[in-house]
């Protein structure tokens, strides 16, 4: 049953701060000590109805703080903790108590089997379709953030990186062996006999043995072996509602093809890079993205890049790895603006994020996009197109050339010059392709460093996996995952922010002081010298007077 958590209330007789000297007890109440700031700007900030779907209304055991179950996974990814060392953490260090808002000591942490089951929820509601809610939590904390110290968003900057999920790298054979094996433990009491024994005998052993201790001429015999079979079982279970089942038949659609009922093992380079690459994790896909090789996840990054003040995350996205730098652009740019206080007026990225479809939605949503560099090398001809007349100069020669502009029986426009080598046509993309190389090439050197900052970031996020290889598995768990840890890198900002304001306000008022003070120096050095002068002078007159008597 869904229960809002009470505002929690101090004990004098069990609170730890009892127990403190009165130097110690100092220190503890800081305000900007670290766990009384999360407690601040994190636990308390989280709006525990975002959950309410997760529980009935009315029936069942009231639920357990969710402020303290969402935050007691942001300190797990802060420090990259096993659940085990979390716990203990939560039930004895004081100052992760404190950041719980757990102040006193006899303050029940919520029991083991809560917290696996309220993440439970949150990915099988996910799964189901619905939104996930951690991104939900970290949308709406992030945003009263962002107001309360006016982080505007008017300049934001993003980039991706790759995260391996934590899945064994499988050959072709180990795939489909491992994805039968799960299917037959499924349906195993469901099977005719002569099937069962045959796929009893195949799952015997792991497909990892088998491969070992086999030819590749074997191994290539026993997986035509298992396409054969599984296109026999398929037909047999197709009212079977079973994610299993249907994980089976895409392995099978991936690996296989058949033709005039004949199945055969698909050649290895038809074979797409989005397909199963593991069952254990079907969402992961593969990717080698300039030698770094990955199957699992690409995460994206939008932050907000102003001159001054406060910068946070806005916007984190997990997709498959497959999933190329320009499909990120615009959801990051619309994401990040709910939560940043102004809508983005320039945003800065790499040459991945450039496409004619982004560079379009920049310009009519009024975005300066700013671009490092765009993919691909820089021509021998520099095109600029000039009152409808493309002008081409020839780079290695630096002559201008005679161009014709033609349109095609399909109806596009190109233009052609005539070369040493033949007719060479130009179309409207390597026009404004050459167009924007210009463009880049005269922004300020200041301007383009602007996205340098978001490496950082990137670094930030993925701290404590630095093969780049996380403990999860699935893309839902992954999103969860980055949005906590985005919570954490956040809070961190506005911690730093926050004391080195307090820093500098304290050495303003210092040096305040220190001037009046000064001030007064001089003001009763100058008046003392005065008296001290009139005492002279009527000392003198003392003095005169008295000779006059004599």
């Amino acid at each position: 049953m869904f229960k809002k958590s009470k505002k929690p209330q101090l004990n004098l007789f069990s609170s730890p701060s009892s127990l403190f000297s009165e130097r110690n007890l100092k220190i503890y109440e800081n305000k900007d000590a670290w766990h009384n700031k999360f407690r601040e700007q994190v636990t308390n900030r989280i709006d525990e109805s975002i959950f309410k779907p997760l529980y009935s209304s009315t029936n069942g055991t009231p639920n357990a703080s969710l402020k303290v179950l969402v935050a007691m996974m942001v300190l797990k990814e802060a420090e990259g903790l096993s659940d085990a060392k979390l716990y203990e953490n939560c039930r004895f260090n004081l100052l992760i108590r404190s950041a719980l808002g757990l102040f006193n000591a006899d303050d029940e942490v919520p029991t083991e089997s809560t917290y696996y089951l309220f993440r439970q929820k949150v990915v099988n509601y996910a799964k189901a379709g619905n939104e996930n809610l951690l991104e939900v939590v970290f949308e709406q904390v992030t945003a009263a953030q962002c107001l309360e110290f006016e982080v505007s968003g008017k300049r934001i900057r993003m980039d991706s990186k790759l995260m391996s999920s934590n899945l064994a790298w499988l050959s072709r054979y180990e795939i489909v062996h491992e994805t039968v094996r799960i299917f037959y433990r499924e349906v195993k009491e469901k099977l005719d006999e002569t099937t069962g024994a045959i796929l009893e005998n195949i799952c015997q052993m792991e497909g990892n043995k088998i491969v070992y201790h086999s030819t590749n001429e074997e191994v290539r015999a026993k997986l035509q072996e298992l396409g054969e079979l599984i296109y026999r079982i398929i037909p047999m279970f197709s009212e079977l509602k079973s994610e299993n089942y249907e994980l089976l038949k895409r392995v099978f659609e991936e690996q296989f093809e058949v033709k005039n009922g004949e199945v055969k093992a698909r050649e290895k380079e038809k074979i797409s890079a989005k397909s199963v690459q593991s069952p254990h994790d079907p969402d992961a896909t593969y990717r080698d993205k300039d030698g770094d090789k990955c199957k699992g996840y690409s995460i994206n990054v939008t932050e907000s890049c102003d001159e001054e003040g406060l910068n946070l995350i806005g916007e984190v996205k997990v997709r498959n790895a497959g999933t190329a730098d320009v499909e990120f652009l615009v959801e990051g740019i619309k994401t990040s603006g709910k939560v940043f206080t102004e809508k983005a007026k320039a945003a800065h990225t790499d040459g991945a994020y450039h496409s004619p479809e982004n560079q379009e939605y920049c310009e009519e949503n009024e975005i300066e996009l700013y671009l490092h560099a765009i993919q691909g090398g820089k021509g021998r001809y520099d095109l600029e197109m000039r009152e409808g007349k493309l002008k081409v100069i020839d780079t290695d020669t630096s002559k201008e050339l005679e161009t014709q502009e033609i349109v095609t029986k399909k109806g596009e426009t190109k233009w052609r010059i005539r070369t040493e080598k033949g007719l060479r046509y130009f179309t409207k993309r390597e026009i404004e392709n050459s167009e924007l190389r210009r463009k880049i090439a005269e922004t300020p050197k200041e301007i383009l460093q602007i996205r340098n900052n978001v490496e950082a970031t990137i670094f930030q996020l993925g701290y404590h996996y630095p093969n780049a290889k996380s403990r999860y598995r699935g893309q839902i768990k992954h999103q969860m995952w980055a949005n906590l840890r985005c919570l954490w890198v956040n809070f961190v900002r506005i911690l730093k922010f926050v004391t080195q304001g307090s820093k500098k306000a304290t050495l303003r008022a210092d040096n305040l002081i220190n001037r009046s003070l000064s001030g007064l120096k001089i003001i009763s050095h100058y008046v003392l010298t005065l008296v001290s002068q009139m005492f002279e002078w009527e000392i003198l007159k003392y003095q005169f007077f008295r000779k006059l008597e004599n």
